[in-house]
């Protein structure tokens, strides 16, 4: 069982509905099909340094992550945060408050909502 958060580069959305669209239309453009790689921007790159700095994802330590390495689920303007269910309620609060940091988006698409 995992937990997941999408964080990403833009415009932080008015609302939650609004914000599930654009999840949406990033999600499909950008990860939703193998055959389309994008490196992944700049921003999103270097919040991913500063989560695994925190959190490692490297495979013998992580207990934290279900996907590894976690910058394999970046493209473009976007991560796809897969985290393990046992770890999730406090890697995702540090995630969301270090995309905020960062000033990225965080968006829990499980509970389609943003994370403050």
């Amino acid at each position: 069982m995992s937990y997941d958060l999408a964080v990403w580069d833009g415009e932080r959305p008015l609302d939650d509905r609004r914000a599930g669209s654009t999840y949406d239309e990033l999600y499909e453009r950008y990860l939703e099909s193998d055959d389309v790689v994008v490196p992944p921007a700049p921003r999103i790159a270097a919040y991913v340094a500063a989560l695994v700095e925190r959190y490692p994802d490297d495979v013998d330590r992580s207990a934290v992550w279900a996907s590894t390495p976690v910058l394999d689920e970046a493209s473009g303007p976007i991560v796809y945060l897969v985290m393990s269910y046992g770890k999730a309620e406090e890697v995702s609060d540090y995630a969301a408050a270090l995309a905020r940091e960062h000033g990225l988006v965080c968006f829990d698409p499980q509970g389609e909502c943003l994370r403050p």
